[in-house]
């Protein structure tokens, strides 16, 4: 029976299908059906066959893993049932009405039907980025993307010669004419040589006699593709972003040719080959705009962050090896290492640097000059690239940490043995050391023996566990998020904090009670899974939900550098879809309950 009008007009104001034409929509109502259940009432549950998508029109579903565990309650304009149909296979979770409750009821076959007919409806569903997703050509995206913003602009009556020394201080070869906020027209190179150097204009007179006036222009929205052809076929290397006769932006040749060089290859290349920090700050200041293109053609949060990490590992390599050829070499074998998530291979768009010395046994304090020197060299470098200093000074330049061998062992010993707050704090930073540039050799037992001693020590992972669970989800009551409350960030959620940290902590403690040894987050999990220190339910719940918090706080960086604005990791919950918002909460009560899993000892097997 087709849905009543009503519930057609409903399911006209839900994301995704508020898409669809009213042909559309009418076609969906003949093939779905409206379906009551009452208090306690199962939708479905563990290990029934996925066959129905259902959106719920009015009432509540209580949501439920196979132990019973509540992940959560679902209301109106909520959806559920997806996650078994998109995997093919039988359903994980119970669903429960815990109130009399109307879901429109939607066959599976007609979902994939949608998500193949409406590249709308498939974005919103694809939320795991599978491997099979296209990867966006360049010259399908909109020129907004690409173009140069805030592009070099001079008055009409600004004299010629001024407007030639505009250019050459800013290295340009245009500059766009406006008068007041009205775009008039463009001056290049060419028209300076044309018009001034060859056809005689006085260069004291004014510009506009020079310009183009009314040249060809584009819309933000259009493609790469149309400057491409008006490029071709009118043969010109400039073109200028006009919306409602307001300059946004200009488009030229440079601008296409680096859009279609950038890649991470090429950034660790230029960087590899950098003469100084400032060079090597040149590349690493188009990381935002590498992170936008790697997670607009469909990349997985770990390799987008994989990618990026990279690039730093090159920066503080070159910069090892810069300060060895001016300092000279050194006096005995060191090992640079990285922690927090550079060592994880987990960088985004926002990083600061931790990092950390460890020296040959041969040190003597006679020579702390030369790795101080060292240490401040590459710390100062990096900071020029964008990576900012350690808030809490993890870095090699404190000589805390620029240590002997003998000194590190020390300190993981100290730390087992005797598990306080600071010791907690600096065992879950360093537990993720990895060999950036120097002697690996300086490191190849350490890690091994100290997992040993840490996890046959029941006091420390017990306060390992303790320290983990700091670090909460953003659950608030009545099914909603717990946004902060007060400051800059005020009704945002923390994506890394309470979003990817807590499971980089459960990582971690998996690692210690597994005697693990990957350092990368999603690596952890999967080992911990395959080591059976994790359930594979569990573990694969953990995963899923990792990869989507993950993937949303990469996305809304892409989104921040799409808009021009420098990425952070503070989202506000109302950019955010009915169904992105009810998902991500779901992600997040997964978190959760692993959490409490291994804070009450039942986090292992089972």
């Amino acid at each position: 029976m087709a849905l009543p009008a009503h519930l057609t007009q409903f399911l006209a104001s839900v994301h995704p299908y508020d898409s669809l034409t009213e042909a559309d929509l009418a076609g969906l109502a003949e093939v779905c059906e409206a379906q009551t259940f009452g208090p306690g009432e199962r939708v479905f549950v563990v290990g029934q066959q996925a066959s129905h998508l259902y959106i719920i029109l009015q009432g509540e579903v209580e949501i439920t893993d196979e132990t019973g565990v509540q992940l959560s309650i679902l209301g109106p304009r909520n959806s559920f049932g997806e996650r078994a149909l998109l995997r093919d296979e039988a359903a994980s979770r119970t669903a429960t009405a815990t109130a009399k409750s109307t879901l429109i009821v939607m066959p599976a076959a007609i979902l994939f039907a949608l998500i193949e007919a409406h590249p709308t409806v498939a974005k919103f569903f694809d939320r795991r980025r599978p491997a099979r997703r296209d990867r966006k050509d360049l010259t399908a995206i909109p020129v907004e993307r690409l173009m140069t913003r805030d592009p070099v602009i001079c008055a009409p009556d600004t004299p010629i010669r001024e407007a030639a020394a505009q250019m050459q201080a800013a290295r340009i070869s245009s500059i766009c004419i406006c008068d007041g906020d009205v775009f008039r027209g463009i001056v290049t190179v060419r028209d300076m040589n044309g018009r001034v150097v060859a056809g005689g204009l006085d260069p004291a007179g004014p510009i506009f006699t020079a310009m183009t006036a009314n040249p060809l222009t584009l819309e933000p929205k259009a493609l790469v593709m149309d400057v491409l052809h008006l490029m071709v076929e009118r043969g010109i290397g400039h073109i200028p972003i006009v919306d409602d006769g307001r300059l946004v932006g200009i488009v030229t040749q440079t601008n296409l040719t680096r859009a279609q060089a950038l890649s991470s290859a090429d950034l660790v290349g230029r960087v590899a080959k950098a003469t100084d920090a400032a060079a090597m700050a040149r590349a690493t200041t188009e990381i935002p705009a590498l992170l936008l293109q790697l997670v607009e053609a469909g990349n997985r949060h770990e390799v987008v962050t994989r990618l990026i990490t990279d690039i730093a590992d090159t920066a503080t390599r070159r910069l090892l090896a810069l300060a060895e050829a001016e300092l000279g070499p050194p006096p005995v074998p060191y090992l640079w290492l990285a922690c927090g998530s550079q060592g994880r291979q987990e960088q985004t768009g926002v990083s600061d640097q931790d990092n950390c010395l460890i020296l040959s046994d041969d040190f003597s304090e006679a020579q702390r000059p030369y790795f101080a020197a060292l240490s401040k060299f590459v710390s100062d470098g990096l900071d020029t690239c964008g990576y900012f200093y350690c808030p809490g000074d993890m870095m090699a330049t404190n000589p805390r940490w620029c240590q002997p061998l003998s000194a590190w062992r020390s300190y993981f010993a100290g730390w087992i043995a005797t598990p306080n707050p600071e010791a907690q704090m600096l065992s879950s930073v360093m537990f993720d050391l990895r060999p950036i540039g120097g002697d690996t050799r300086l490191f190849a037992d350490l890690k091994e023996s100290t997992l040993e001693q840490a996890s046959k020590n029941s006091i420390f992972t017990a306060h390992m566990i303790s320290n983990s669970l700091k670090h909460q989800p953003p659950l608030g009551l009545l099914r909603g998020l717990a946004t902060i409350r007060s400051g800059e960030h005020r009704n945002r959620l923390d994506l890394k904090h309470n979003g990817v940290v807590p499971v980089v902590d459960l990582g971690r403690i998996y690692t210690l009670q597994g005697r693990l040894t990957p350092v990368n987050t999603r690596a952890r999990l999967e080992a911990a899974m395959a080591a059976g220190v994790m359930s594979k339910t569990g573990g694969a719940d953990l995963l899923d939900a990792y990869d989507l918090i993950a993937d949303t706080r990469l996305e809304h960086q892409a989104a921040q550098v799409k808009a021009g604005e420098k990425p952070t990791n503070y989202l506000d919950p109302s950019a955010l879809s009915d169904f992105e918002r009810s998902h991500l909460r779901d992600a997040f009560v997964v978190v959760k309950t692993m959490q409490s899993a291994v804070g009450s000892g039942k986090g292992t097997l089972g």
